[in-house]
């Protein structure tokens, strides 16, 4: 049988691929945002504003991607993001993404709403990043972040832009729910999709049981598969800064707020002892409309003004996108979808494949640029779109 990574020559070439083998309704939900996906096309769109002014004649044989992020260096500015569910998607999702980004070293950052305790996740790869859904009281909240603390986490990512839950028509018109309802149409989907069905699923269920959600609560959660449990989205609606001024005064360890866009909440987070933000709109599936990260990036760099880290999601898909967020004063960017769909394709070897893929990117377009290490990137290589057009040919 041929190997699929040959034919994976950059991060788009997952999609495709990941699609074949997944069923419609798991596809609609790693693959679709909300509404009308006016978030996600921006996000993507952004990038495409930015054009590079390089310098040429300099001496790019010994460039560097290497950087620092919240004080550990790692091998290449871009990370593995959080996606729920993915050992739905890709056998052992959470574990493959982590132990990849590990080998590769690189950053990876474990979703709460995951299918894999995460203690198992930080046997197999100690140094992932872990990211909190908060629950809907301050008991629970104690509880889980004490249990995080226990696994040995140093670095605690509370996403923040999901105080309701978004309307994620596509997942309703495509039969996906959490938990998956048990149907005929679900089941012909699985028939349909053997590679997925023995290869993920069923091999799930033999070596591991049913999957449950695992990381919401200190404790464990709702099985991914029922006819009649429903997932506990607690209400995080009246979830406020002072619940995380508490999280601060309690976590000892490292702490990133993810999802902002605002500068005044940049400002804010500083305030309450923040390591670090991540500019980022949940990937266009949350609020639709929601500025692109990569224009609300200019705007945070300078609210924090160096005193916190500052880094992006949402949209990167190449070497160019990195460095056009670098160059606008990110100090990382994290990837979601295509690592999802590489260990859907390949497992830890799919992942494997797609960082290198992007890590090489980088350091092939810093050549191109002119630019030897990551840290001289800054604005001056880049020029707006609409400032090219005003000059005319």
């Amino acid at each position: 049988m041929p190997d699929p990574l040959r034919r994976m020559l950059s991060l788009h070439d997952f999609e495709a691929a990941a699609r074949k083998r997944l069923p419609k309704p798991i596809y609609a939900y790693v693959s679709g945002a909300v509404e009308d996906g006016h978030s996600e096309r921006g996000n993507r769109d952004a990038f495409a504003e930015y054009g590079f002014l390089p310098k040429v004649l300099v001496n790019v044989s010994a460039r560097s991607t290497r950087c620092t992020v919240l004080g550990r260096e790692f091998a290449a500015p871009v990370g593995v993001a959080p996606m729920g569910i993915s050992a739905i998607s890709g056998y052992r999702g959470d574990i493959v993404m982590a132990k990849a980004a590990a080998d590769a070293g690189v950053p990876c950052i474990m979703s709460g709403s995951s299918l894999i305790r995460l203690e198992t996740v930080m046997e197999q790869a100690p140094g992932t990043w872990f990211q909190a859904y908060l629950p809907g009281d301050d008991a629970q909240i104690a509880a889980l972040i004490d249990r995080v603390a226990a696994a040995g986490v140093g670095t605690l990512v509370l996403t923040v832009d999901t105080p309701v839950a978004a309307n994620r028509e596509n997942n309703v018109r495509a039969g996906f729910s959490t938990p998956l309802r048990p149907s005929l149409g679900l089941a012909w989907q699985g028939l349909t999709h053997p590679r997925w069905l023995f290869g993920t699923f069923l091999r799930t269920l033999l070596r591991h049981g049913m999957p449950h959600f695992e990381n919401n609560y200190a404790t464990r959660g709702a099985p991914i598969l029922s006819a009649s449990v429903l997932r506990d989205f607690s209400d995080r609606g009246h979830l406020n800064w002072d619940h995380v001024a508490a999280i601060r005064r309690r976590w000892r360890g490292q702490m990133v707020l993810k999802g902002v866009l605002h500068p005044d909440d940049a400002r804010t987070a500083l305030a309450l002892g923040m390591d670090g933000i991540i500019v980022s709109n949940h990937g266009g599936r949350q609020l639709d409309g929601s500025v692109p990260p990569l224009h609300a990036l200019p705007a945070i760099v300078d609210a924090v003004g160096g005193r916190m880290e500052v880094m992006l999601d949402s949209g990167v898909r190449r070497g160019t996108d990195v460095i056009k967020a670098l160059a606008l004063g990110a100090r990382c960017v994290f990837v979601g979808r295509p690592f999802n769909y590489a260990a859907t394709v390949a497992g830890q070897r799919g992942v494997a494949h797609a960082i290198a893929l992007i890590a090489e990117e980088v350091k092939r377009d810093m050549g191109l640029l002119g630019v030897v290490d990551v840290r001289e990137l800054n604005a001056e290589f880049l020029q707006r779109a609409s400032r090219l057009a005003g000059r005319g040919a």
